[in-house]
């Protein structure tokens, strides 16, 4: 279906792609002049639990400062977010990488980005000089770090992720089994293991798993104690996947919050006057489209209403590691439409994406938010339409509150189903520019005075207040709600007082919705069993435990560890016939399995938990538990090893705090790799206060006293103070230096 050309490549011709092992590149004496000269102007604060807070002159000497700063803290993960960014992870990692690469090289061109940043705006081109000066210069005064590849940073390469969500479009949208079986070998895409590998790829998107995405709350005035603003950033993501820092400048920066590995902005936080938080969005921003294929004179083209366009081809070559260490590559022939690049086929038909692709606009307007100072400036910035993922939260100090969805809204016809690929041959099905503002769903300072998103519908953001699901097209809701959505509702309708205590206490309020939707119906399907039924003795005692349960997590609770083993075992027999049946998992669990299933999901608990521990009666302190061992970007876990009890558990059923934790080959206990990371909680009195908490710890350097120093307080909902003004700072400072002393 495609041509593929495999080159091998001499050792020395590895300069394509780089070296395998790359060296700091040595700096012409000027250029490490001039560096200095530009660190000089920086100076950074480490704070009593590691934190950088960063100040310069001017904002491109604050990026200057914070990226190094970040790459103090973990190299690693920025070069290696720029590996997959830029489709460059196989010429570290070797052949078993190159399709991501691929998969990212369909949309990311060097060629186009450097003519994208030649045509920058003078002030952002400043920023990605200085991004690239910060790390570079941090390469050239620590010898002792080795990058796998990027011994140079470019200041386009700040083009290529403009976007700090977790999981971004490229990613969520195109599967790499279905990407090789179109572009790889016609032998290989045809074959039984292909037709496994694919089998294997639905599989385990259909495993429970724990949901990525975020909780955000902005509260008003009027439901708060002093009368101020308040904001919750609860992102949920994998752990370490952002570096939490404050940048600070003499021409009017002045951010604080959680920066994604290598990105040079605050992307959920905080400055003095306002603050943000992103939610993964449930509206529709990425579409598909089945193509006809003609081929015709040895030519490939497209039906588009009555006419023929030819499909557009080109070449990609994605360089790799080989197993001896030099370096090979593949090219590959890769085709698009007017719609978007192809990305498998379906039924007969090449499937094509459409996407956002704004990097310039993407970073400007990631940038730009960060020096807001009210709703009005922020929905100014908005204006760059150049968010594709996320929903907002948002509070000011003037006692403004919003829900604002992604302003990259393609305006559709609503007549198809843009759930599943569109007809990429009739006309009707194309984009027709962005959706206005003014008609989007959104929340502005609502009269009950709270709004939240758990990466659910808006259609329950705000109480009465919420805008109405009939108003809209479909496509601006295509994941209904979740279990934290009646969560959420509960600890905020009707309440006020809030203090920065008490919204903390209301998101790590214990309940899980979930199982109170779910157990009734077990114990119904138990009661409903004759007393002969072997069932009906030997699940006697979990019965009763949950019949008497509140549906709350604790590290004591026996009843947690016995639901979540239920709960999961239900999932597993629920997810692949929901999908197929288009039903939510938690409407399938709880209404159309079998009073046996239920049975038997409770069974495989119990067993699980008296195989394992010896008995079912097991707390779940004891099961659910927090271990930071390495760096490693793979986490790995040891029972034998050190571990903290966690008591909440994952978003999947409810939990507002969440902890997406597992079983692993080798463990019998629960461990977290997932859920909440950086979370923080800001109140915007006529001077800003924040309390915040970080996942095991600043630094990813494990003989780094900030490596796991957060955990305690992780696990606990502790929060501490967050140093935002320099009066905070005193006494609470451990170093003060310039980058590169």
């Amino acid at each position: 279906m495609s041509s593929l050309r495999l080159i091998l490549l001499a050792a020395a011709a590895g300069l394509m792609a780089g070296s395998v092992q790359a060296a700091p590149a040595r700096k012409p004496h000027g250029e490490l002049t001039r560096l200095k000269a530009e660190a000089a102007r920086v100076t950074i604060v480490r704070d009593d639990w590691g934190i950088a807070h960063i100040h310069g002159k001017t904002d491109a000497d604050a990026v200057f400062g914070m990226i190094y700063a970040q790459a103090e803290d973990d190299f690693n993960r920025i070069e290696t977010n720029y590996l997959t960014q830029l489709g460059r992870t196989a010429e570290a990692e070797g052949q078993a990488a190159i399709w991501a690469d691929l998969r990212y090289k369909l949309f990311v061109d060097p060629v186009d980005l450097k003519a994208k940043y030649t045509a920058s705006p003078a002030w952002l081109k400043a920023l990605m000089d200085s991004w690239a000066d910060g790390l570079n210069f941090y390469l050239a005064t620590h010898p002792q770090t080795h990058p796998k590849v990027i011994a140079r940073f470019e200041p386009w390469m700040a083009l290529s992720f403009t976007e700090g969500s977790i999981g971004g479009d490229i990613e969520k949208y195109v599967a790499l089994p279905q990407l090789e079986a179109f572009y790889g070998d016609p032998k290989v895409a045809r074959s039984p293991a292909m037709a496994t590998k694919l089998a294997l790829a639905e599989a385990e998107t259909l495993k429970f798993k724990e949901p990525s995405g975020s909780n955000g709350v902005a509260l008003g005035p009027q439901v708060t104690r002093d009368g101020h603003a308040m904001l919750l950033i609860n992102p949920h993501t994998s752990f370490y996947f952002r570096s939490e820092l404050q940048m600070t400048s003499d021409e009017g920066l002045d951010a604080y919050g959680a920066a994604t590995w290598g990105q040079f902005f605050v992307y959920q936080g905080f400055n003095s006057h306002d603050g943000w938080m992103h939610t993964s969005t449930g509206a529709d921003t990425v579409d598909e489209f089945a193509e006809t294929i003609v081929k015709k004179d040895g030519k490939v083209f497209y039906r588009y209403g009555k006419d023929l366009r030819p499909v557009a081809s080109s070449r990609i070559t994605v360089p790799y590691r080989t197993p001896e260490g030099t370096m090979a590559a593949k090219t590959f022939t890769v085709f698009r439409t007017h719609h978007g690049p192809v990305i498998r086929a379906e039924d007969g038909k090449w499937i094509s994406i459409a996407l956002m692709n704004k990097p310039v606009e993407a970073l400007e307007q990631s940038f730009g938010r960060t020096k807001t100072h009210d709703l009005a400036s922020f929905l100014k910035v908005a204006e760059l339409d150049a968010n594709s993922s996320n929903n907002t939260l948002f509070a000011d100090d003037k006692g403004e509150t919003a829900l604002l969805l992604p302003q990259f809204m393609p305006k559709r016809d609503n007549r198809f189903d843009w759930t599943k690929p569109v007809d990429g041959g009739d006309p009707a099905a194309d984009w027709r520019g962005m959706t206005p503002f003014a008609e989007m769903p959104k929340v502005i300072s609502p009269k009950d005075g709270w709004v939240y998103n758990s990466n659910d519908s808006p259609w329950n953001a705000s109480g009465a207040e919420s805008p109405k699901a009939a108003d809209f097209p479909h496509y601006m809701d295509q994941v209904g709600e979740n279990p934290r959505t009646p969560h959420a509702v509960k600890v905020l309708s009707g309440h006020s007082g809030f203090t920065l205590q008490t919204l903390i206490d209301a998101d790590f309020d214990p309940w899980m919705p979930a199982f109170t939707r779910l157990i009734p119906g077990l114990t119904k399907a138990y009661d409903a069993l004759s007393a002969t039924d072997p069932m009906k003795a030997r699940l006697a005692e979990p019965i009763a435990a949950l019949r008497a349960w509140d549906c709350r997590w604790s590290a004591a609770s026996t009843e947690t560890s016995l639901a979540v083993g239920f709960g999961e075992a239900l999932f597993a027999k629920s997810a692949k016939p929901a999908k197929a049946a288009g039903v939510n998992v938690y409407d399938y669990m709880a209404e159309r399995t079998t009073p046996a299933e239920k049975l038997e999901a409770l069974a495989e608990s119990a067993e699980r938990l008296t195989v394992d521990f010896g008995t079912w009666k097991v707390a779940w302190g004891d099961i659910n538990r927090f271990q930071r061992i390495d760096d490693a970007i793979t986490p790995h876990f040891d029972d034998a090893q050190p571990s903290i009890p966690v008591p909440f558990a994952s978003a999947q059923w409810g939990s507002l705090a969440s902890f997406g934790a597992k079983r692993y080959p080798d463990t019998k206990k629960y461990y977290g790799s997932s859920g909440n990371s950086f979370v923080a909680v800001v109140e915007f009195g006529p001077k800003v206060r924040a309390r915040a908490v970080t996942a095991g710890g600043e630094s990813g350097d494990p003989a780094s006293k900030h490596f796991r120093d957060e955990a305690q307080r992780y696990a606990s909902g502790d929060f501490r103070e967050v140093y935002y003004y320099p009066e905070q700072l005193i006494g609470h400072t451990e170093r003060t230096y310039h980058p590169g002393s």
